[in-house]
C-alpha cells in the first residue's frame, strides 16, 4: 500500500490544475533545462492497474465538482487528492477483505454446514426423538395420552414432571400422604374421608401443585358442597324473603374405595417414590471417515445456555479480548473467569479419533462426567474389553473420570484421541491374532459418513 501511494504521489508532482485543465487528462510536461534533464531519475515502472483505477476514480470525483470549490493552491490540491486516494485505498482494502471473507460464509446465513443440526431427546413414553425446543410439549402430550391407560400413574407423572420447585413438591406430597394415611388407618371415621378445599394448609401446600386435582379424581375422590360445620342455616338477604344454607367445597372419598384400601396405600407409595419423567439426551452417534476437518466444529444455538441477544452481546465483548489479555490477573482470577465461561454451555459435541483415523461423534451434557464418554466409546467397540485411554487437546490424559466436561475445558466441542493400552496390543500382536479393519462395530461402519 505504501508503494501504491508513492507511485501516485510521484505522478502528481508534475500535475497542476489550471483554469481550464482537466485533471483526468494527461498534461504535457513543462520544458526542462539540461541540468534538470541530467538529474532526472531513471524511468520507473508504471503504476499498477489497481493504482490507476483508484487514482482515476478519485480524480474523476474531483473533476465533477464545481470549479469554484477547487482549491486555489498547488499544495491544497495535493492534499485533497491524497485524502481522496486514502479513502479510495481504504475502500479497496475493505472490498478485498469482503471478497476473502466470502470464502467462509457467515453462520447466520445458513451457508456453513453445521456439525450437528441441534440437540435432540428421546421420550421415554413414546420412544420418539424430538428436538430440544419441543421436548416439554411432547412430554405433556405423551402424559396426557397416558391418562386413558392409567390415570393414577399419569397424574403422578404430571405432578413430578411439571412442578419445577422440588421443595414445594416434597412438602405438598408429604401432606398428601398424611391425608391418605389417616383414611387407611381410620376408614370408619368419616371426617378423614373429607378434605376441605378452602383449608389454608390445603391451599398453600397442595392445591398449588399442577396435576394434584387429577390425582384426587383418579384415586376416587369427588367434589361435593357440604354444610359449614357448626353454622347450620344462615340467612342472606339477597332476596326479599328466603335464605340459603352456607356450604363449602370438599373432596369426599367415594364409598366403594373403602373396599380397596390396599390400592390406596399403593397409590400413596407410588406418589412419594416417583421421579420426574426425564427425556433422555440423544447422543446422535455418528461415525465419520478420516478427515482433515476433524477439529472444525459448527454448532447450532441449542448448545448455548444464552439467549440470542446474550450471544450477540458476547460476540461484541470479544473485541475487548486484547485489552483484557494485557491486564495483570492472578491465576485464581483467570481460573474463575474460565469457569464462568464454561457455564455458558449446556451441551458439548465430542469427537474421538481412533488410531486408524475414523471419528466417533456424540452429544453430551456439559456437566456430565468423563466416565459417560468412556462408556459411550466402549459401547461402540467391536471388542469392548480392550483397554484404552482418551487424550484431550494437547495430549492431556483424561484419567479422572469423575470430572465434568466443563471442568476439563471440553465444551462446547472438542476433538479427543483414543490410544490403546500398549502392553495389551503387544500381547495381541505376539499371539498372531488377526486384527479387524476397524475396532468399531460393523453396524456402525455400515453407516459411516463423510465429514463436510
Amino acid at each position: 500500500m505504501r508503494k501504491f501511494f508513492q507511485e501516485i504521489k510521484a505522478d502528481l508532482k508534475f500535475k497542476t490544475a489550471g483554469p481550464g485543465q482537466k485533471l483526468s487528462e494527461p498534461s504535457r510536461a513543462p520544458r526542462e533545462s539540461p541540468k534538470a534533464a541530467a538529474a532526472a531519475p531513471r524511468p520507473r515502472q508504471g503504476p499498477t492497474d489497481e493504482a490507476q483505477m483508484a487514482a482515476a476514480a478519485a480524480l474523476a470525483r474531483m473533476e465533477g465538482r464545481p470549479k469554484a470549490k477547487l482549491p486555489s493552491s498547488q499544495e491544497a490540491i495535493r492534499s485533497q487528492v491524497r485524502k481522496e486516494l486514502r479513502a479510495e485505498a481504504a475502500a479497496a482494502e475493505r472490498g478485498l477483505d469482503a471478497e476473502e471473507g466470502d470464502t467462509v460464509p457467515p453462520a447466520e446465513d445458513g451457508a456453513a454446514a453445521l456439525s450437528v443440526s441441534g440437540v435432540y431427546f428421546i421420550c421415554p413414553l413414546t420412544g420418539e426423538v424430538v428436538r430440544r425446543d419441543r421436548k416439554e410439549q411432547h412430554l405433556r402430550e405423551a402424559i396426557q395420552s397416558y391418562f386413558s391407560v392409567d390415570p393414577v400413574a399419569a397424574s403422578i407423572m404430571e405432578i413430578h414432571t411439571f412442578n419445577k420447585d422440588r421443595e414445594r413438591v416434597r412438602v405438598g406430597l408429604e401432606t398428601m400422604a398424611k391425608y391418605l394415611d389417616n383414611i387407611c388407618l381410620h376408614p370408619e371415621e368419616e371426617k378423614y374421608r373429607k378434605i376441605k378445599l378452602q383449608n389454608k394448609v390445603f391451599q398453600e401446600r397442595i392445591s398449588c401443585l399442577e396435576g394434584i386435582h387429577r390425582f384426587f379424581q383418579a384415586v376416587g375422590f369427588e367434589t361435593k358442597p357440604l354444610p359449614v360445620p357448626g353454622q347450620g342455616k344462615t340467612w342472606e338477604w339477597v332476596t326479599l324473603e328466603g335464605g340459603v344454607e352456607s356450604t363449602e367445597e370438599y373432596y369426599v372419598l367415594r364409598e366403594e374405595v373403602l373396599a380397596r384400601l390396599e390400592d390406596l396405600r399403593h397409590y400413596k407409595e407410588q406418589l412419594l417414590s416417583s421421579e420426574p419423567v426425564q427425556a433422555r439426551l440423544d447422543r446422535q452417534l455418528r461415525v465419520f471417515k478420516p478427515s482433515p476437518a476433524a477439529a472444525r466444529f459448527e454448532l447450532p444455538p441449542d448448545f448455548y445456555s444464552l439467549t440470542a441477544e446474550e450471544l450477540r452481546r458476547e460476540q461484541r465483548l470479544r473485541t475487548e479480548a486484547v485489552e483484557k489479555a494485557s491486564m495483570l490477573r492472578t491465576k485464581a482470577m483467570r481460573e474463575k473467569e474460565e469457569q464462568r465461561e464454561m457455564r455458558k454451555y449446556n451441551y458439548t459435541l465430542l469427537r474421538i479419533r481412533f488410531p486408524d483415523g475414523y471419528l466417533l461423534q456424540g452429544t453430551f451434557y456439559a456437566r456430565e462426567s468423563v466416565s459417560a464418554l468412556y462408556a459411550f466409546v466402549r459401547e461402540a467397540l467391536r471388542d469392548d474389553w480392550l483397554p484404552f485411554e482418551l487424550l484431550g487437546p494437547g495430549g492431556l490424559k483424561l484419567t479422572d473420570e469423575n470430572l465434568a466436561f466443563n471442568e476439563c475445558g471440553l465444551v462446547p466441542s472438542a476433538l479427543l484421541t483414543l490410544a490403546w493400552d500398549a502392553a495389551v496390543m503387544a500381547d495381541i500382536r505376539a499371539a498372531g491374532e488377526e486384527q479387524p479393519r476397524s475396532p468399531l462395530k460393523p453396524e456402525l461402519l455400515a453407516r459411516v459418513q463423510t465429514l463436510s
